[in-house]
């Protein structure tokens, strides 16, 4: 059914990412968000539940200064940066930060699993998309855009697939971070995305 489902909407899967950064290698900021995150992940909720109560554990870390290291506030002159800061042993939850100089963007894709992503700084730009099957659209899939969304710092949004498929942005003039919990083992995946689409869009 998946491969169907990948063939009929015109999705493919994305490459690797290199390994988390050492335990070493956090600030004790980073630390505490990875055992609040913990606490909920072990309460084993549905994914929807799980992403909600993520979200406001994550809220009060994003913009403090003293979350990062420089390294894993460095971006990439070529694209956007994904730098895995944490991975849960057991496979359960991952932490990634993902910096975006200006202009930066994802294509149009989904996840494999549930997820939460917050802004610690700067600003990103986020378009939602929904998928038009190719029975309902006479002939040939497609994607509806169904709302755009500016998330400021501070900003936090969760979601649990299916109906997550949406493209990221920065906008504007200077560097974004943002932080994204994944409820899978992206040092395994080397990323969260499960398919990226290449169908017409209205926008």
């Amino acid at each position: 059914m998946a491969a169907t489902t990948e063939q009929t909407t015109g999705a493919s899967r994305t490459g690797a990412a290199p390994g988390a950064a050492p335990e070493a290698q956090r600030t004790q900021r980073m630390d505490a968000l990875v055992a609040d995150v913990r606490e909920v992940v072990d309460r084993g909720l549905p994914p929807d539940v799980t992403a909600y109560l993520v979200g406001e554990r994550l809220a009060p870390y994003l913009g403090d200064p003293g979350l990062l290291t420089e390294e894993q506030r460095a971006g990439d002159p070529d694209r956007y940066r994904q730098h895995l800061l944490h991975a849960e042993r057991d496979g359960s939850f991952s932490l990634v930060g993902l910096v975006w100089l200006p202009g930066q963007h994802t294509s149009i894709h989904d996840h494999v699993s549930w997820c939460v992503t917050g802004v610690h700084q700067g600003e990103e730009h986020e378009r939602r998309y929904r998928l038009l099957p190719a029975e309902e659209a006479g002939g040939a899939a497609r994607l509806i855009a169904t709302e755009d969304v500016r998330n400021p710092t501070g900003a936090v949004c969760g979601f649990a697939p299916p109906g997550d498929i949406h493209r990221v942005w920065n906008a504007c003039t200077e560097k974004a971070i943002s932080l994204h919990i994944y409820g899978a083992d992206i040092s395994r995946l080397g990323s969260s995305v499960r398919r990226v689409y290449d169908l017409p869009a209205d926008r």
